[in-house]
Parts: C-alpha cells; structure tokens; sequence
C-alpha cells in the first residue's frame, strides 16, 4: 500500500476533531456560568454546532459502508438541529418566543435537536474498528449524557460531557494519520 499526503480537505476536517469540542466546550461554559438564555454562550453554540459538520464529515470518512452512510444522512440532521438550538438561544436572548416551548411547526427542533447526540453515538460505532477501546466508549457515554444535560439545562454537566468530547476527539485526531489511501 502506498500512502499519500494529506490534502487540504484532509487537514480542515482533521483540524476539526480539535476545533468543534474545543469551541463547544467555551459555549457550555458560558451557559454554565451565564445562563441557558445568554448570546455570547449562543454565539459560540452556532460556531461550535457548524465546526461539529466538519468533524462529523472527517468521521464520516474514516467509516465504511452502509454505517458511514448512515452517520452522514443522521449527521446532517444532527447539525441542523444542534444549530438551530443556538439560533433559538439567540432569539430567547432578544426577547423573542422560545421554540421549544412552541408549538405547531416550531416542534421540528426537538427531534431534529436529538440527531446532534445520535450523530455522536453512531460516530462511536464509526470509531469502533479503528481507535483505541477508551475513545469509543468516552464517546458513547458522551452521547448518551449529551441529552442529559442539555435538556435538564444541567451545566456541569453539561461542561464534563463537552471536555470529554474535547479528550475522546483529541485523542481520534492524534490517532488518525494524516496520510491515507493507496495512491
């Protein structure tokens, strides 16, 4: 086997295995300490939810077959939600109707909210084959506690999932060469 260099699509997608818990983990700090309805905590949600695309993109490329595809239809999902919840936070910040306390067409958050957790979880399956046992199982764990903490608006809670996803994430990129492929 012949192994290639990284491309620049390579490096931002692995990059992102850093970045997206990294940003994450500032959002739900500032929730943490400022509330569930703060805008700069909300600004930092919808940066962190946007980089989460390209990390979830880069596991996508490590899996194979019909569990990648999978994880890329649910992680589109995921990502829609999770941004959406942060566009919410902002508009909650402006004095403006919670979405999820609304009802009629504004429901479509919740469901699409409980892609983001799922899209972890399958991403833990992805990772199964091909990264140590402690970052698969961190991972789920994550997934599952994920939902947790953000619907109970739990904030410690919600800090100690996103810095295990900032080690289990951190860990994956360190694991995952920057070179693959035949050539």
């Amino acid at each position: 086997m012949t192994v290639r260099p990284a491309t620049p699509v390579d490096r931002v997608l692995t990059a992102a295995l850093f970045v997206a818990p990294v940003i994450y983990l500032i959002a739900d700090v500032l929730y943490a300490v400022r509330g569930w309805d703060d805008p700069l905590a909300a600004v930092f949600h919808v940066l962190g939810a946007t980089a989460y695309i390209l990390l979830m993109l880069r596991l996508v490329a490590l899996g194979r077959g019909a569990l990648a595809a999978v994880l890329l239809v649910v992680g589109a999902l995921g990502a829609a939600g999770n941004v959406a919840y942060g566009f919410n936070t902002i508009h909650v910040s402006l004095g403006d109707t919670d979405l999820v306390d609304a009802s009629g067409v504004a429901t479509l958050i919740k469901p699409l909210g409980l892609f983001f957790p799922l899209t972890l979880l399958l991403g833990a399956a992805v990772l199964r084959r091909t990264q140590p046992l402690w970052t698969v199982v961190l991972l789920a764990v994550a997934s599952l506690a994920w939902p947790v903490a953000h619907i109970a608006n739990i904030g410690w809670l919600a800090v100690a999932v996103n810095a295990a996803l900032v080690a289990t994430f951190a860990a994956v990129a360190l694991h995952t060469p920057a070179e693959h492929g035949e050539a």
